[in-house]
């Protein structure tokens, strides 16, 4: 198969060269290893460029009226369904997502989050009386928009859509690891009648794109989902300037099962970490049960991560459930790391191991769904996040243990609780200090603040928390009334 190049970078609503021509990153098939795309290394150049446009249309993008903003979101929107299988395709790839996975789950998320954005505009409190002051909220201006590769159209998505909406502009900086879905998307962009500079896509590796972001006085903002030792990195680039940076970062994510759990709440929360491969940042890793339910507990999870098949993502009789590949090598280095780490400090391996599993090529970077049971929360499988489809069992005595040993983390991204009687569920998720609590289900709902306490980030996403995050709120004091 013949390897295709992306060598241009979209500035000022232009597909145009980047000053570091000839300079590319490999793009892998996470299925066998293989080059299968090649894209263009940016340069600080292509990034200054971006913003320079970027801040030249904000003059006038900011005085849109929000129909003619949602009116642009629309459109984007039409034209991104038009492409929505090619994204899907090229996830199978670069991701190692499943098709079904590619096509109904992580390509859709794109729409699951415009839909949800453009839903709650109309009813956003945009601005208030205070006394004899109008409260107003503003678009912050341009914004550096950083995003992983695991979920690359979902965190996309969660910043452009409200982004645009609030009437800031951008610019990109796609994930090298995934990069092609970004191109797809932003082809959908420029069809879109966009205005031109509102949106800008810079391909590039951290220190020569987002570097340049977290510290350029023209940018405003920088809004980043990925790893907490970048987010921290960002935060002390951004503090020159005292731009606002937001961030989405890792988690060390517990669900508490209590004494009155059923089977099937135990499964569903103990499953949750399987899914896209592991690699997903509020994944409920860690799973803290009572010693009465301790070892019916570890046969649940064995006979559901048993159960799970390991295919290769372009396998037409892949069906929802099964799981790929993981990303990368580097990732499969680090997931197969802490699988031996967990071996070595003396966890009991309850199924999964470092072998690579049966009936997929063995090149990719295929992972077995591994549990561990006798963990301690001292352990690194315990307190690091492996990011794959790695569990780890801890016995509890005392509920009041529980919910210590799944606050004592650095992390506060998302939590679970699985209990029979819901009230005492919600008063143990009460004390629980994570952004997100789960109880008896894995559902997300779209609406609410996805976010992290701790170092799990300060940023929230989704629903009218995710707007606010693109606004700056302005006091217009006037006269006060004579009497």
């Amino acid at each position: 198969m013949p390897i295709e190049t992306y060598e241009h970078q979209y500035i000022n609503g232009e597909w145009v060269e980047s000053t570091n021509a000839g300079q590319y990153i490999d793009v892998f098939d996470s299925n066998n290893g293989e080059v299968f795309a090649k894209v263009i290394s940016g340069s600080q150049a292509d990034t200054e460029k971006a913003i320079e446009a970027a801040a030249e249309a904000f003059k006038t993008f900011s005085r849109t009226t929000l129909e003619q903003r949602k009116g642009y979101l629309t459109a984007i929107l039409g034209e991104y369904m038009k492409v929505q299988k090619d994204v899907a395709a090229a996830l199978t790839k670069e991701l190692g997502a499943p098709k079904p996975f590619a096509e109904f789950v992580q390509s859709n998320m794109f729409p699951f989050h415009v839909k949800a954005a453009l839903d709650l505009v109309d009813s956003f409190e945009w601005e208030q009386t205070m006394g004899s002051s109008l409260i107003v909220k503003e678009p912050i201006g341009v914004v550096g928009a950083i995003t992983p590769w695991n979920w690359p159209l979902n965190q996309i998505a969660c910043k452009l859509a409200p982004a645009i909406l609030a009437g800031c502009t951008m610019v990109l900086k796609p994930s090298e690891v995934t990069p092609i879905n970004a191109y797809l998307l932003t082809e959908a962009i420029h069809k879109s009648g966009l205005p031109k500079g509102v949106f800008n896509m810079v391909m590039g590796k951290g220190p020569a794109v987002g570097e340049v972001l977290a510290t350029h006085p023209k940018v405003d903002m920088v809004s980043f989902t990925g790893s907490t030792n970048v987010g921290r990195h960002l935060h002390a680039l951004g503090a020159k300037t005292i731009k606002r940076v937001r961030t989405e970062l890792g988690g060390k994510s517990a669900t508490v099962v209590l004494e009155d759990a059923t089977a099937d709440q135990i499964r569903t929360m103990a499953t949750h970490v399987i899914g896209n491969t592991g690699q997903s940042c509020n994944a409920l890793s860690r799973m803290i049960v009572p010693k009465s339910r301790y070892e019916e507990t570890v046969q649940i999870a064995k006979d559901a991560f048993e159960a799970v098949k390991v295919v290769a993502a372009n396998d037409e009789g892949a069906a929802f459930g099964d799981i790929g590949p993981l990303a990368s090598q580097m990732q499969y280095d680090k997931v197969t790391g802490y699988i031996q780490k967990g071996i070595n400090e003396g966890a009991r391996l309850v199924t999964g191991g470092v072998e690579r599993p049966a009936g997929v090529p063995s090149t990719g970077y295929f992972v077995k769904p591994t549990v561990f049971a006798d963990v301690n929360n001292k352990m690194i499988i315990a307190e690091e996040e492996i990011f794959g489809p790695v569990l780890v069992l801890i016995p509890y005595d005392t509920e009041e243990e529980a919910i210590d040993i799944a606050n004592d983390s650095i992390y506060g991204l998302n939590a679970g609780v699985a209990g029979g009687d819901e009230a005492h569920a919600m008063a143990v998720a009460a004390q629980l200090r994570s952004g997100q609590v789960h109880v008896n289900t894995t559902d997300p709902n779209l609406m609410a603040p996805f976010g992290g306490y701790k170092q799990s980030g300060d940023g929230r996403e989704w629903g009218p928390y995710g707007l606010e995050e693109f606004l700056q709120v302005k006091a217009i004091n006037r006269p006060k009334a004579r009497l």
